[in-house]
């Protein structure tokens, strides 16, 4: 797993050099805006692939709604996800000529698509747009390393804690959201079985931590204070 994590990191390092070569002091204005018209948008159902992983890496991608998982499959047969794209997102902008991971839709979903090989133009045209795939790369390689240390050093419940408060971040305006993913893609995030994260969950709730909705995926987050000490 280790090994898996140092790859992931040093994916998200080669792909921010890749890009900034050539490419102005980046800014951070723009973060929220929608896609430019140079890129076309696609819409996905539930499921559907985005790109297979040794697929030429032609375009790279903005979400737009819905949520996106990037995974790869091990030589045993195991997942792992290496990332959640939410709204707003920008996934897909690889180092190579070939993709690395696979993409898939959790969600219905909508996306952007823009040719790689036209960046420079597409960032001289938008520059919010350049501005906003630049610190998208600074937070991928951000969110690589916490990823590592996570699934090297973490227990499960300081697993879970630090996801759920990460995902609350991203995707609630308070402390009720609706997970967009199943346990199984929790699971294959974290490094843990579906089993573990069940039982998790389950305490957290018994311990007031959170409460989750009968037949949903719908998760109150309780005592902020206490899943904070866990995530530490």
């Amino acid at each position: 797993m280790q090994a898996y994590t140092a790859a992931n990191t040093s994916r998200a390092s080669a792909a921010a050099a890749v890009v900034m070569q050539g490419f102005p002091a980046m800014r951070t204005r723009g973060m929220d805006r929608v896609a430019t018209p140079s890129g076309v948008r696609r819409t996905l159902t539930r499921g559907e692939e985005v790109f297979a992983e040794g697929e030429p890496s032609d375009f790279f991608y903005k979400v737009v709604s819905g949520t996106v998982r990037t995974y790869k499959l091990l030589n045993d047969g195991r997942r792992q996800i290496d990332e959640f794209h939410l709204g707003g997102d920008i996934f897909g902008l690889e180092p190579g000529e070939q993709h690395r991971f696979s993409a898939e839709a959790v969600d219905d979903a909508t996306v952007v698509m823009f040719r790689r090989r036209r960046f420079a133009v597409i960032a001289q045209d938008d520059p919010a747009l350049g501005d906003q795939v630049m610190a998208s790369l600074m937070h991928n390689l951000q969110r690589a390393h916490d990823h590592m240390l996570l699934l090297g050093r973490k227990s499960a419940q300081e697993r879970i804690a630090t996801f759920l408060l990460d995902i609350s971040k991203r995707i609630a305006k308070g402390d009720s959201f609706d997970l967009p993913m199943q346990r199984s893609d929790i699971a294959d995030h974290l490094g843990l079985t579906i089993e573990t994260v069940s039982r998790t969950l389950t305490q957290f709730a018994r311990d007031g931590l959170i409460k989750l909705a009968a037949a949903s995926r719908s998760v109150v987050l309780c005592d902020k204070t206490a899943l904070r000490r866990l995530e530490a």
